[in-house]
């Protein structure tokens, strides 16, 4: 006999109803754990955690090289050229005696502004020379800040790009050590490489630029042009420390990211990666 209160169906149908229940609690936690991954990563964000990086070959790939640039070796800066008591001018140099297996790549002026260059330096960790001349960067320094900010070193180009040899001593001084007050005006360091315009200079170049610091006078082997690469001397091809100029490119040319991937392919198609210039003259 059913008991006042009691549903029918008797103990059956109560122990069912408790069952689906459960059942549907169970349901309920097990979706719970299974929230859609875009979610989850919505949530780590939210939460302040680093989505996932993207894989290593991602990023080779992305500024157009067909393998990994291989780490330059591990130095402590090799200074080079530092001032002796009797105030001997600084070494002119366009190449490093290394047996490394690696070049410098330098670029002059700052009139190229490529707003993908800064993206390609951080990315790469590409260690770059960026030769400075104040009277072409004008406004532009914001952008050497920022290349200045993921690794690049700034260096001197002086002042005005005014041809050095012939001028007289003040002038030239007044050049180099003027380049330099701004340029630790402008991003607190002292440059102390020197790359005279259009790689001219004299004996009183070498003398004006001991008296502003420089510890050397640096040229280059290659240079990168729109007709390929060019060298000034000795073999036809990049050898290891090589100073490398990054030329400057045609107004409907590849851009300067796009040149300094084909360098840099052209250097592992050799077998050499790129070292940091101030790793072994600074």
């Amino acid at each position: 006999m059913r008991r006042r209160g009691q549903p029918a169906g008797g103990p059956v149908r109560a122990r069912t109803a408790a069952a689906a229940v459960l059942a549907a609690a169970l349901l309920l936690a097990g979706c719970a754990q299974s929230v859609d991954p875009i979610e989850r990563l919505g949530k780590r964000a939210a939460q302040g955690a680093r989505p996932p990086t993207p894989a290593a070959g991602a990023v080779y790939r992305r500024w157009g090289l067909t393998a990994p640039l291989a780490a330059p070796p591990s130095h402590p800066a090799r200074p080079l050229g530092t001032r002796r008591p009797d105030a001997s001018p600084p070494p002119v140099v366009d190449h490093v005696d290394t047996t490394d297996r690696v070049v410098f790549l330098t670029y002059d002026d700052g009139a190229e502004r490529d707003p993908r260059f800064a993206d390609m330096v951080r990315e790469l960790r590409l260690p770059v020379s960026l030769f400075l001349t104040g009277g072409v960067v004008g406004p532009g320094y914001g952008h050497f800040a920022r290349l200045r900010a993921v690794g690049a070193a700034i260096e001197n180009h002086t002042l005005d790009h005014l041809a050095l040899p012939g001028l007289p001593y003040a002038g030239q001084r007044a050049e180099i050590c003027g380049q330099r007050d701004e340029l630790g005006f402008r991003f607190g360091v002292r440059p102390r490489l020197l790359r005279p315009p259009r790689g001219a200079y004299d004996a009183t170049t070498l003398r004006a630029a001991a008296d502003c610091g420089v510890s050397a006078v640096v040229l280059w082997r290659a240079a990168l042009g729109s007709d390929g690469i060019v060298h000034r001397r000795g073999a036809r091809h990049l050898t290891p420390g090589d100073i490398v100029l990054v030329g400057p490119g045609e107004d409907a040319g590849p851009t300067l990211t796009e040149r300094t991937t084909r360098l840099l392919r052209h250097a592992q198609s050799q077998g050499l990666t790129v070292a940091r210039l101030e790793d072994y003259l600074a």
